[in-house]
């Protein structure tokens, strides 16, 4: 197996990947908190740590990835009571997150091999309480729980922040009760319009969203993975608490590599619900299909803010349908040696903190330098890799090619005759982008759908 090397946000640098466990990688990425259907950078993290696993997976190892959802919070109660009529909590949590799946499941990757919920690990998170209520390093009263920041000499170490500058974004609320300003809560008591709880040695209520994730990652991986993932928006408070959590708990780091994704922008900001510029990843997906989608996310360095736009989509369209027609001229089978030197570069692209935009660059190419009739082994490996396997043949279903695409076809048979090479190459291109592959035969020029 190759040196595998990742940005740890603890450390600030390029770690190498050495698993807990020879051959088993282990990861943990945050999922949504289900209070509406999500938009289409909420799928930035699935996709990235779902194709990390099937690179690692290809690199030989084991891979167990687990990503939850958060199916109880404020924002779902606030959801369920603010929608007409209010309706149960747990009922639009439950929709929300069948809908989840189901916008997922478009994306065609595959789900990860867990998928915890929140309200399914209630016992795990109450033990886990306890134990910091126990190390002193978490408080009951009246019926909240709180965690006490200043008994973790390392927190802050996470986010690289200080901790008099830190503010926990839970406003006013619990602060007549908290010790200190920088504590956060890690059980809150029922209170009006709350229509979920469950009983605990402090009181009846619901956990707090931190320890959610401590818990339901320890559950599953234990204590000392491999790698936590999730958005960068995370990294403070909530990663940082997670590993504060765990580590006052339970005398250990909760995972050894801390990996963070950019944000999806649009117009310059991070697209959010609460900016209101968001896409659904519904309707992106209904519009450009899952190649375009998983292509355009690919098209970007994981670590740094990706645009989303018009523009960047069909760009990503119009590059799904060239590596389309470029695989229908190859052959099934064993690709020649002298084209190795680009898949082992796509490799080791990946291997250099899942650097997918050099991998690309690396597969085209190999497709500049590939030949009609080539073996497709490597393009296989490539395109798997990254998601995009179902590039390698042609729709089930060909239309008939429209009006325009003829009148297309016929000027570029002019242009050829003419000898415009340039011109005909033009019109191929544009045929290309609606979706028409030029097949040229000893019966003249036919179009195939891609």
């Amino acid at each position: 197996m190759r040196p595998i090397q990742i940005y740890d946000t603890r450390r600030a640098e390029l770690v190498t990947l050495q698993p807990r466990d020879p051959g088993k990688v282990s990861i943990y990425a945050c999922g949504p908190t289900v209070y509406s259907r999500i938009h289409v950078g909420n799928a930035r993290p699935f996709v990235v740590y779902s194709l990390l696993k099937r690179f690692l997976s290809q690199e030989g190892y084991e891979v167990n990835f687990v990503a939850n959802i958060t199916d109880v919070n404020d924002k779902i109660y606030d959801a369920a009571n603010a929608s007409q009529p209010p309706q149960p909590s747990a009922l639009l949590a439950s929709e929300m997150a069948a809908l989840y799946i189901a916008d997922t499941d478009a994306i065609g990757l595959g789900r990860p091999d867990s998928e915890p919920l929140a309200t399914e690990t209630i016992g795990p998170i109450i033990d886990l309480i306890a134990a910091l209520i126990e190390r002193d390093a978490a408080y009951a009263v009246e019926g909240d729980v709180y965690f006490r920041v200043r008994s973790d000499q390392h927190y802050g170490s996470l986010s690289h922040r200080s901790l008099d500058a830190l503010d926990q974004g839970e406003g006013g609320e619990g602060a007549a009760l908290k010790q200190d300003p920088l504590d956060f809560a890690l059980w809150k008591a029922q209170k009006d319009g709350e229509d979920t709880a469950w009983d605990a040695p402090w009181g009846r209520g619901r956990p707090g969203w931190h320890i959610e994730c401590s818990a339901m990652a320890e559950e599953i991986l234990g204590v000392g993975f491999d790698i936590h993932g999730g958005g960068n928006d995370l990294v403070f408070p909530h990663h940082e608490n997670e590993a504060a959590q765990t580590r006052m708990a339970r005398g250990a780091e909760l995972a050894q590599i801390w990996m963070h994704n950019g944000m999806l922008q649009l117009s310059g900001e991070k697209m959010a619900k609460s900016v209101g510029n968001i896409e659904s990843l519904a309707s992106v997906l209904e519009k450009w299909g899952r190649d375009a989608v998983v292509l355009f996310f690919v098209s970007g360095h994981y670590r740094q803010p990706l645009l989303f736009s018009e523009q960047s989509l069909q760009q990503a369209d119009t590059s799904a349908r060239r590596i389309r027609a470029a695989a229908m001229q190859l052959s099934d089978g064993p690709s020649p040696d002298g084209l190795s030197v680009h898949r082992e570069a796509f490799f080791a692209a990946l291997a250099d903190d899942f650097n997918t935009p050099r991998a690309l660059a690396a597969m085209h190419a190999w497709l500049a330098d590939s030949k009609p009739g080539d073996g497709n082994g490597d393009l296989v490996a490539m395109l798997t890799v990254l998601g995009l396997e179902t590039l390698l043949s042609a729709d089930a279903e060909q239309d008939e090619p429209d009006a325009d695409a003829l009148r297309l076809l016929a000027e570029r048979e002019a242009a050829r005759a003419a000898k415009d090479w340039a011109q005909a190459d033009l019109l191929r291109d544009q045929l290309l982008e609606r979706g028409w592959q030029v097949r040229d035969g000893d019966d003249g020029a036919s179009l195939v759908a891609l």
